[in-house]
């Protein structure tokens, strides 16, 4: 499609849709949200991308191949379900790091949660950039 108002929009908002999703991703951890839902928010942002400028140009911005982006978001996620193993608990048990604590701070609390939580972005972002782009390519 050759549109300026949606060439000149697209660019405006793609940024800000990124933004958001990354900011739906890290707040999912504990108010409803997470790693699907900013997956999808960032496949929206892409995809729109890919409909304002071709489905070459959204390959060049993601720079990875989306099918792998989803294998190594299902790695990802499969790894933070059996890391709770290594504690004798069962899996997807959530288990807790707090980086830089002392004894005056708890320091910044990081989970394998979190972890669970970006595979699924990835794997959300790939798969639905998959489909995305092939239908691109195609008309």
């Amino acid at each position: 499609m050759n549109s300026l108002i949606l060439n000149a929009a697209t660019r405006l908002l793609v940024s800000l849709i990124l933004l958001f999703s990354v900011y739906m991703l890290l707040r999912g951890h504990n108010e409803p949200g997470g790693g699907f839902i900013g997956g999808l928010i960032a496949a929206i942002g892409i995809a729109v991308y890919a409909i304002a400028f071709g489905p070459g140009a959204a390959r060049s911005v993601v720079r990875i191949d989306p099918m792998t982006l989803a294998m190594v978001g299902l790695a990802t996620a499969l790894c933070a379900g059996i890391f709770s193993f290594f504690f004798a608990d069962p899996p997807f048990t959530g288990a807790w790091w707090f980086a830089g604590a002392t004894a005056g701070s708890k320091g910044l609390p990081l989970s394998n949660v979190l972890v669970f939580d970006i595979g699924v972005y990835l794997g959300v972002i790939g798969s639905a950039l998959t489909l995305v782009i092939a239908l691109e390519e195609e008309t």
